[in-house]
């Protein structure tokens, strides 16, 4: 009697486990699996959900990218994103089973998450490029304008009370890091500064994300993602404003200008450099270097490879020319046109991307090799994320 009371007793303990797990199983993997609670971002336009629409004055006629196509291809309407439709920040956040990172000049809720990156943002502060005599198109945004609305206006919102909270909080978001310092190079350049002058910003641009690196990590952050150049030399901007006749100029492969792919080369060596130092002094920290410039060069070596049937440096929205971009004509204004099919386009306007783009290259970063460490040995539980029925999507 007491065995077969036994037996039963251990059955039932059995069936109950099963069912346990059975019912986990068939949870969406992103609920059970989620690495972070939230997002904090810092950036320029490649990340920027609508920070630097908020900051337009009312007063002034609507920014070209306020307006359609942009935002057409997934919001169905213009969100302040610089592309069709999501961004590199969207796919990590979807992918991450979290909402997509609200603007922080929105004034709406961001307690799930913040993104301060504003479109033309540089890394360098304002008076550096009133000294190089370059215009920015923006003040008061750098990345060092970020890094303190972050830690003096939003951090004591969470954390008035109880300090301890605001490191809670940064131990369980990821940290996004750029891209950024690309605009810093693009202003220069495309107002006439020589690849030699513009090479001489490279090293305090790295300083200055490394500085808003370490600060970061001294408030509590724990797992930082920090992104790469592009390959500037595949623009369609940079491939209109500096045609070449010289057949050596360009990448034969994939018709990239060599000599500016060369210098985001420089710029991400320089960074990675600066990154491996900051992980011999903080073992503790996840630092992840996103490899933004070799997935994005697996595009444009082999666009139709990847869908893009239009292939890798026409513009999809612009005016003409060769690259379809008119440097006196934005995307949306008058004399530009929009492709039927942007996801058969790498670029959108010339200068970003479209999301088609944004989302191979968010996929390589999440499931590839293209960010160092990967980013599944961070985030153990991600490879049963990305293979949910949540996974990154189309829809």
């Amino acid at each position: 009697m007491a065995s077969a009371a036994a037996t039963a007793s251990s059955k039932c303990i059995l069936y109950f486990v099963n069912i346990t797990i059975l019912i986990i199983l068939l949870l969406p993997n992103k609920q059970v699996f989620a690495c972070f609670k939230s997002i904090i971002s810092f950036g320029d336009s490649i990340a920027d959900t609508g920070n630097l629409l908020h900051l337009s004055p009312p007063s002034n006629p609507p920014p070209n990218f306020a307006s359609p196509p942009y935002g057409e291809t997934y919001f169905h309407l213009p969100t302040g994103r610089f592309s069709d439709g999501r961004l590199i920040i969207d796919f990590i956040a979807e992918e991450l089973a979290l909402p997509f990172t609200p603007p922080f000049h929105s004034g709406g809720n961001v307690s799930g998450g913040v993104n301060f990156a504003v479109g033309g943002a540089t890394a360098l502060p304002d008076p550096f490029f009133a000294k190089s005599g370059v215009q920015i198109p923006m003040a008061n945004v750098s990345l060092l304008n970020q890094f303190n609305l972050f830690k003096q206006m939003f951090l004591p919102t969470l954390c008035h009370k109880f300090p301890a909270d605001c490191e809670k909080y940064l131990e369980r978001s990821l940290v996004l890091v750029g891209e950024i310092g690309g605009n810093d190079y693009n202003d220069a350049f495309l107002q006439g500064k020589s690849v030699d002058v513009v090479r001489l910003f490279v090293p305090r641009v790295v300083k200055e994300i490394t500085f808003t690196i370490n600060e970061l990590i001294k408030l509590g952050a724990v797992t930082l993602m920090v992104a790469g150049n592009f390959p500037i030399g595949c623009s369609a901007a940079y491939l209109t404003y500096f045609q070449s006749s010289n057949e050596k100029d360009y990448d034969p492969e994939t018709g990239c200008l060599n000599w500016l792919n060369n210098f985001s080369q420089h710029h991400n060596n320089l960074l990675q450099s600066e990154l491996d130092l900051i992980r011999n002094q903080n073992p503790n920290v996840n630092l992840i270097y996103a490899d933004y410039y070799n997935a994005a060069m697996l595009i444009y070596r082999s666009p139709k490879t990847y869908g893009f049937t239009e292939g890798a440096l026409r513009a999809c929205c612009g005016a003409g020319g060769p690259y379809n971009v008119n440097l006196k004509v934005q995307c949306g204004g008058r004399g530009s046109h929009t492709c039927k099919d942007p996801s058969s386009y790498v670029s959108w306007d010339g200068v970003h991307l479209t999301e088609a783009a944004y989302k191979s290259i968010a996929t390589s970063l999440l499931r590839g090799s293209f960010t160092v460490p990967q980013l599944q040995t961070v985030c153990n539980s991600l490879s049963y994320i990305n293979t949910g029925a949540n996974s990154i999507s189309d829809n």
